[in-house]
């Protein structure tokens, strides 16, 4: 369902989602109106109704006050403190109550803030409410009594004091810090906790506007959500004046120019990476872009991209009949969660509403809507820097994402088929599509099937992403690693090779050191019955059966899922070549089509494109992906 109360749809100036800045701001009104239904008396705590998360039921409580709290202040600031809800005076007040007696199992008082290890949740917390205090600074700050504002300073110290998670989390006490210093309560203390976490965030970066999730390689919508977040609208607020340059907001910038391609045309985001429940938290970059000046897109496209991801989880069932986010992708989703996850977790989303700082005058609100980067044409875009490729096709609208270089291994961290994550170890990502649950077949994988157990894909090693015009390729290699307590096979390696065209996906991978009796299998995309999308595998070299297997737990997408698959015996080192696609065209051209092998050996593979004669070159020793037009190729 929708939201009661909503604007109607202005078709003129939002040809593509008829939403406007006055939709914006009655979303954001109707979430804190159905949320303050299940407020403590004095207002701490927002118990939202449902499963507690990992941290308990009164870390949650402070969750749902502080990331409604987040939602309110973007929307009074952005109206230059109009409040005609009076959100801001209820806030205060719960941060008096909240404040009066921290760690006391009471009514109201707020959790303690501790390290990591020691429910350390309200930590991440304690960054919603620092941000939603600086953003309303004159409308409620300012207006406290000073015990108050005494108190809630020695609470949200204990973020600056307590050990972090070992990634973005490093960005709530500097966001804590940024505050006090905002209102002249700056020491050594707060200097120490944001230098701190620039100097992290120095470290992160990999280049292209992408940011690694710690040390590691976990490239997902962190980056968006709080890794561009926290210090791009730290700098916009010390001074809105200056476009944030040098290095977080040019870093956003980049970043925005291949992002701006992960939305599909029903305005969906990729489904890829964890904390998927925060939805539409994941256009929160391209407002903040709109809203800074940092940004390579035109206001007409950013606005059709916030908007489009905004209406697309309205419209599919993310508020229930309650008016709460639920916990899942579209409606409740139990396999799109973390333990982490808990009742008021979803209003994360909240970080959408910073699109509202920009006022009503400005081109974000008053550019006509232009077509999404995805509506334009057929894409396909290599980036090196976090190892992913991303492919769209304007005739379906879908959009692709190729990992061959985000996993969620610390490096320090053994590699364990039992820690496998769904939601970072596929080969492949869309806008229409989610993973497989745990237990069923893996969409979008390739396994080495050992003494019955099924590989699986940890850490990623990247070998590059590239392009030209009309295609792309990335690379990358694994060690398996299996489950059940099969032991890692010495000298097993599997290198893998994606190049896309169209709405075509080659599939290359060279298997090393397979032993005696194994067998390798490649899926391709799991799609529902009754789904408008075809999914389909066509081998070229190596494979032998192609069948069809099924997914009883289904996706975030469907109920029940199915998916090709194909399969061949392994012998030492081979090398396995097919096509996939998946593709919401009526009547797609048979894969059987589309290309043919030229040449093929287990250290190199050559195919030739039916459509213009182009051929594809892949070669392993030494390593290099060629696509040559047809002349060069004759």
């Amino acid at each position: 369902m929708t939201l009661p109360g909503l604007p109607p749809e202005d078709r003129e100036s939002s040809p593509y989602t008829g939403y406007t800045r006055a939709h914006w701001e009655a979303v954001a009104d109707g979430l804190l109106h159905a949320a303050w239904r299940w407020a403590t008396p004095r207002g701490a705590l927002l118990d939202l109704p449902g499963r507690p998360s990992a941290s308990g039921v009164r870390s949650d409580g402070l969750e749902g006050y502080a990331r409604t709290f987040l939602a309110a202040a973007f929307r009074v600031a952005g109206a230059g403190g109009e409040d005609p809800h009076g959100w801001l005076e209820r806030y205060a007040d719960g941060l008096a109550a909240g404040t009066r007696t921290p760690g006391r199992d009471d009514a109201e008082s707020w959790p303690v803030i501790r390290d990591l290890h020691v429910q350390g949740q309200p930590m991440v917390e304690s960054a919603s409410v620092a941000l939603g205090l600086r953003l309303t600074r004159p409308w409620l700050w300012d207006r406290l009594d000073s015990a108050v504002r005494d108190r809630a300073e020695e609470w949200l110290r204990g973020a600056m004091r307590h050990v972090p998670a070992p990634n973005n989390w490093y960005l709530f006490p500097y966001t804590v810090a940024g505050f006090l210093e905002s209102v002249g309560r700056a020491d050594a203390e707060t200097a120490r906790v944001r230098r701190r976490a620039c100097d992290l965030l120095e470290g992160w970066y990999a280049g292209q506007g992408w940011y690694a999730d710690g040390d590691g390689r976990a490239f997902d919508h962190y980056n968006g959500w709080a890794l561009h977040l926290y210090p791009v609208l730290d700098g916009h607020l010390a001074d809105p004046s200056d476009r944030v340059a040098a290095p977080h907001g040019d870093r956003l910038r980049a970043h925005l120019d291949g992002y701006s391609l992960l939305f599909g045309a029903d305005g969906a985001p990729i489904h890829f990476g964890r904390s998927l429940t925060y939805r539409f938290a994941a256009a929160s970059a391209v407002g903040l872009g709109s809203v800074t000046g940092n940004t390579p897109l035109g206001p007409g496209t950013s606005r059709r991209l916030i908007s489009g991801s905004l209406r697309y989880f309205l419209d599919r069932g993310a508020v229930g009949g309650d008016g709460l986010l639920s916990l899942g992708w579209h409606g409740p989703h139990e396999a799109t969660l973390q333990p982490y996850s808990g009742p008021a977790s979803p209003y994360w989303a909240s970080k959408a509403f910073v699109c509202l700082l920009a006022p009503a005058t400005h081109p974000l609100w008053t550019a006509t809507e232009e077509p999404a980067p995805s509506e334009v044409s057929d894409r396909a875009l290599g980036l090196p820097a976090p190892g992913l490729l991303i492919q769209t096709t304007r005739a379906d609208g879908i959009v692709r994402l190729h990992n061959h270089g985000s996993d969620h291994v610390v490096p320090d961290e053994a590699e364990s088929a039992a820690a496998q994550d769904p939601l970072y170890a596929r080969q492949a990502y869309s806008t229409r599509t989610g993973p497989t649950a745990r237990g069923n077949t893996p969409d979008n994988h390739l396994a080495v099937v050992v003494a019955g157990d099924r590989s699986a894909r940890r850490r990623i090693h990247p070998r590059g992403a590239g392009g030209g015009d009309g295609w792309g390729w990335a690379a990358s290699w694994h060690r398996p690693v299996f489950p059940g307590g099969t032991p890692t096979v010495p000298g097993l390696r599997v290198e893998s090779v994606t190049v896309v065209r169209g709405r075509h996906e080659l599939r290359v991978h060279r298997v090393h050191g397979a032993p005696h009796g194994a067998r390798v299998e490649q899926t391709g995309w799991a799609t529902g019955p009754g789904e408008p999308l075809r999914s389909g595998l066509h081998p070229l070299h190596g494979w032998g059966a192609l069948d069809e297997v099924r997914a009883p737990a289904g996706t975030a997408f469907t109920p029940w899922a199915r998916m090709p698959r194909l399969v061949a015996e392994a012998r030492g080192t081979s090398l396995y070549a097919a096509l996939a696609t998946l593709t919401g065209e009526p009547e797609p051209a048979p894969l059987s089509e589309a290309a043919t092998v030229v040449r093929a050996d287990t250290d190199t593979v050559e195919v030739r494109w039916a459509d213009d004669g182009s051929l594809t070159r892949i070669a392993f020793e030494p390593f290099a992906v060629e696509h040559l037009p047809r002349a060069e190729a004759a």
